[in-house]
């Protein structure tokens, strides 16, 4: 799920992303709540009444979101405005549908106020969504991913062109190709950072930047590869590996005498994409004080990109440090 920047077109949420389920049970369940409450402000029976309607809105609410989660791929693909309609008939549609089935079974009909109440809440949810996509547009997140993506170390710059140097007399063709490869990694940096991109870009650029380290690192960095079982179209946020590695070189290789071996491993999974980082645990030290960080920051960065749907983990396990990105499926989305 790419964010949306610097468009007036409506929005319309993603119906497969998990936080956007719960910000509706949560919007649903409020609005219906304070709409018995308004409407019976001194009822005795207020707590029957609630009860009474949410056996009706839940089971209308769950089959909604269902329905929705399945045609979410053709919605996405109609204009927004248009399948932001079809969502709000759809809702009072199974509203309606609910509410019969309720009546044939208790012999209750209540009219025509939940439904229309239902379509008003549809409508309601669906222009919040928009408002709250609008306002992470320019200034929140278009500034924030602009300032959480990949902040390459200063020493690393420092610390590659005096590897570049020592080598230009030794073997000038290896320090030449460097110094394209380190262009290649700055100019990925100074690019417009807000899409996702292809995964297999991401890993052509991971493995230059190992080239970069490889020169004042030599044989203490060991790397080892397993991504044949990564598709091919996966999509990823721009820079995700490159950050991961220098998390995993900083606080795993730099610290060490001996050589150390980093592990990356990318793997199709049922929901979406697998990233997997390990590396050398030294325990706590000065180099390990700043891991959280670096992760709070990549983390913030999934949030941007992915609401619920991405997680980032870490574990310590038989002496490495392990780090793990789940990454979802992702679908092309129409604004308009």
């Amino acid at each position: 799920m790419s964010i949306p920047l610097r468009s007036s077109a409506f929005r319309l949420p993603d119906f497969r992303n998990q936080g956007i389920w719960l910000r509706v049970l949560l919007a649903a369940n409020a609005f219906f709540l304070a709409m018995v409450v308004a409407g019976n402000p001194v009822s005795a029976n207020l707590l029957g009444e609630i009860t009474e309607l949410a056996a009706w809105v839940e089971p209308a609410l769950l089959l909604t979101l269902t329905l929705l989660f399945i045609i979410s791929p053709v919605l996405q693909w109609l204009p927004a405005r248009l399948a932001a309609v079809l969502v709000v008939m759809l809702t009072v549609g199974v509203v309606v549908g609910v509410g019969d089935l309720l009546a044939q079974v208790f012999g209750n009909r209540s009219g025509w106020r939940v439904p229309i109440a239902a379509g008003v809440c549809a409508a309601m949810i669906l222009a919040w969504f928009d408002l709250r996509a609008r306002a992470q547009t320019p200034a929140l997140a278009e500034a924030r991913l602009q300032a959480l993506t990949a902040r390459i170390r200063p020493h690393f710059l420092f610390n590659s062109l005096n590897a570049v140097l020592g080598m230009i007399r030794i073997d000038p063709q290896r320090a030449e190709v460097a110094l394209e490869e380190l262009a290649e990694l700055f100019r990925a940096l100074m690019q417009d950072n807000r899409e996702l991109v292809p995964l297999s870009d991401e890993i052509v650029l991971a493995r230059k930047y190992l080239d970069i380290e490889r020169l004042r690192l030599g044989e203490r960095l060991q790397v080892t590869w397993a991504v044949d079982d990564c598709p091919v179209d996966a999509l990823a946020p721009p820079l995700l590996l490159q950050p991961l590695l220098e998390n995993a070189i900083h606080h795993g290789i730099e610290p060490a005498v001996a050589p150390g071996e980093i592990g990356v491993r990318l793997t199709t999974t049922r929901d979406g994409v697998a990233i997997e980082i390990d590396n050398p645990w030294l325990g706590e030290n000065q180099h390990s004080a700043g891991n959280g960080m670096a992760l709070a920051n990549l983390r913030e960065r999934l949030m941007l990109f992915y609401d619920l749907e991405a997680r980032l983990d870490t574990r310590i396990e038989n002496g490495r440090y392990h780090v793990r990105v789940s990454l979802p499926k992702q679908h092309k989305r129409r604004h308009g």
